[in-house]
């Protein structure tokens, strides 16, 4: 079952983001990773910059997370995890899905260039990688991430971003 997550989560959207994020050790330049990957403060942060978590739940249990963020003209999704455990049976695909369903404007995700898995992941869903100087004006701008993270980042586009740039209709800010 997917559902949001509420304020009683959070520990355990803590707990699904750090197991999941050990994937990233040792494959994201080593000054971008620390440990725990995201801590609690930084959770929090995100969660009232306003992403909203939805989660997979089998048996009670929280296997996966995934959450939305709109700003500005587009919805980015975040924060997607799936616990180690449960990888590859769907559940990030199911969430994805879930959540492009009831988006409506264009939707952009960032994630580590080197996070190979992952692009290939969204690629997989129709996101497409946009240009090294479209990301580089893109993750300020809707992200606000620091100039190291911009520099080992890609962003990826799904049909309505790629048919409103092809339009030029993109806000230009």
């Amino acid at each position: 079952m997917i559902r949001p997550c509420t304020s009683q989560d959070f520990d355990t959207i803590h707990a699904i983001v750090n197991d999941a994020a050990m994937a990233y050790k040792g494959v994201i330049p080593a000054d971008r990773w620390h440990e725990p990957y995201m801590p609690k403060a930084e959770l929090r942060a995100a969660i009232s910059g306003g992403v909203e978590f939805w989660g997979f739940e089998t048996e009670g249990t929280l296997m996966g997370v995934m959450g939305v963020q709109p700003v500005q003209d587009v919805t980015l999704i975040r924060h997607a995890y799936v616990l180690t455990s449960h990888r590859r049976h769907g559940i990030g695909g199911q969430l994805l899905r879930f959540l492009l369903a009831r988006i409506g404007t264009p939707t952009l995700i960032g994630t580590w260039a080197a996070a190979d898995w992952a692009v290939g992941f969204y690629q997989k869903y129709g996101f497409r990688l946009v240009s090294s100087e479209e990301k580089d004006r893109l993750l300020p701008l809707y992200w606000g991430v620091p100039q190291r993270q911009i520099e080992t980042s890609v962003v990826l586009g799904d049909e309505r971003w790629l048919s409103r740039k092809a339009h030029g209709s993109e806000g230009q800010r």
